[in-house]
């Protein structure tokens, strides 16, 4: 049986979730010249990259519709919040056009939700404007510390809420997207990261409500699209 229309529909934008990604601490320039120009060919919503490869992407992406999305206080979510403001600050003078936090993990552990709460408003502030992301690293908090992560991010008028870094015990999953959904203000998104390695698993979390993904295999799920489009 081939794909339903509502999944033909998504299908045709497909590549227009995918934040293209790459943060391996050993990625060389080589490796992210090749991220970016797999974005530029596929035209991915952005490529997803450490602060210090920014200014080079932002080069070669030039002219394009691709956007350079970045990482603050990353993996771990513990630097203070000066730092996080600082990271923030030099991401978007060198070319990042989306800011994607690493949440104070620890404070929600010790419900400090007031630092939790300032900690993303510092970093929505320093962004000014631009589009930021708050990464709640679902796979270490338990269902009443995912919801009160998702309130505090929309109170600190974050514009998306994300799951996971891709460095911790696992990644995405379609129950903490749905929840994160129901969690959020209308006007939020989710994006769904870790795990999400082949078209099925997209259409799966488009679904469950994610309008972004993060992953390091967009290629293989446009290649599993054009494979699938013989279907019908």
């Amino acid at each position: 049986m081939g794909p339903s229309m509502k999944n033909i529909m998504k299908d045709l934008h497909i590549n227009r979730y995918i934040d293209h990604t790459l943060l391996k601490p050993d990625a060389t320039r080589e490796q992210i010249l090749k991220l970016c120009e797999e974005a530029r060919t596929h035209n991915f919503f952005s490529v997803c990259i450490n602060p210090f490869n920014v200014q080079y992407a932002r080069n070669f992406l030039q002219g394009s519709e691709v956007k350079i999305c970045t990482v603050i206080g990353f993996p771990l979510g513990a630097n203070s919040t000066e730092t996080k403001v600082f990271e923030t600050k030099e991401a978007i003078k060198d070319g990042a056009h989306e800011i994607d936090m690493v949440i104070n993990i620890g404070a929600i552990k010790n419900k400090d939700w007031e630092h939790v709460l300032q900690d993303i408003k510092a970093v929505v502030k320093a962004a000014d404007k631009r589009v930021v992301k708050v990464i709640l690293e679902t796979c270490l908090l338990n269902d009443v510390e995912k919801i009160k992560a998702c309130e505090l991010a929309t109170k600190a008028n974050a514009h998306f809420v994300k799951t996971s870094t891709g460095f911790s015990t696992s990644g995405a999953t379609l129950e903490d997207v749905q929840l994160m959904k129901r969690n959020i203000s209308p006007n939020m998104e989710v994006k769904a990261s870790g795990g999400v390695r082949d078209l099925a698993a997209a259409r799966a979390f488009i679904e469950a409500g994610a309008t972004r993904l993060g992953t390091s295999s967009g290629i293989t799920i446009v290649h599993d699209l054009q494979a699938d489009k013989t279907q019908y």
